[in-house]
């Protein structure tokens, strides 16, 4: 069967990237990183997609400033690589609208909350976790979400929790739920591109 080729958007060390890949390697996924897209040049991500012949770009720091220059730029270099499906895997800057539209239903994003709870703009790494505690949750955990135009609003389709412990600091919870992150993401990818995952309006339901 025919592999859906994937691109994976980073920021940093890429490390649901990673996890993805090292997924795709041990097991029996109908999925492969087509192209790896970074919002940084410097993210620590890039080396290993190099290190593992995977296409590593990142484009000009002002293309991010002009939303209409980055979306072609985007949409251009998902075509090159023919790309079915979109993951955000720690990546730190907006879609753009154009993009999304492009793409219904096909890009992805994992957080590191239990949407619709600490999401939205600037909810993001320790940002997330330090709120959940401050707020004093007994639980929290990931989401893998549809993306929609706004940040972290779209359909949720796998989501799982975690205890936050009395002891618990922000690099701590962050830890268990990148734990989590590295199990819940794989899955995911792996659901949709064995077409088993519906959704009708916000309502998402796996077929397992």
């Amino acid at each position: 069967m025919e592999k859906t080729p994937i691109a994976v958007l980073i920021s940093g060390r890429g490390s649901n990237m990673i996890a993805l890949h090292e997924a795709m390697r041990k097991q029996s996924m109908h999925a492969e990183i087509a192209c790896v897209i970074s919002s940084s040049a410097s993210a620590e991500g890039l080396q290993y997609a190099r290190e593992n012949s995977m296409p590593a770009i990142s484009y000009k720091p002002e293309l991010w400033r002009d939303d209409q220059q980055v979306t072609d730029a985007i949409l251009h270099t998902f075509s090159e690589y023919h790309v079915q499906l979109v993951v955000l895997a720690g990546f730190l800057k907006k879609i753009p609208e154009a993009v999304v539209q492009a793409f219904p239903n096909r890009i992805v994003n994992i957080h590191p909350a239990l949407l619709p709870a600490f999401g939205g703009k600037g909810m993001y790494g320790r940002h997330v976790h330090q709120a959940v505690l401050d707020y004093g949750c007994k639980v929290s955990g990931a989401t893998v979400h549809f993306v929609a135009v706004d940040y972290d609003t779209g359909p949720p389709i796998l989501q799982e929790c975690v205890p936050v412990k009395a002891d618990d600091t922000a690099e701590s919870l962050a830890a268990r739920i990148l734990q989590l992150e590295h199990r819940l993401l794989p899955k995911c990818v792996d659901l949709l591109t064995r077409g088993k995952v519906q959704i009708e309006g916000r309502t998402t339901r796996v077929l397992e």
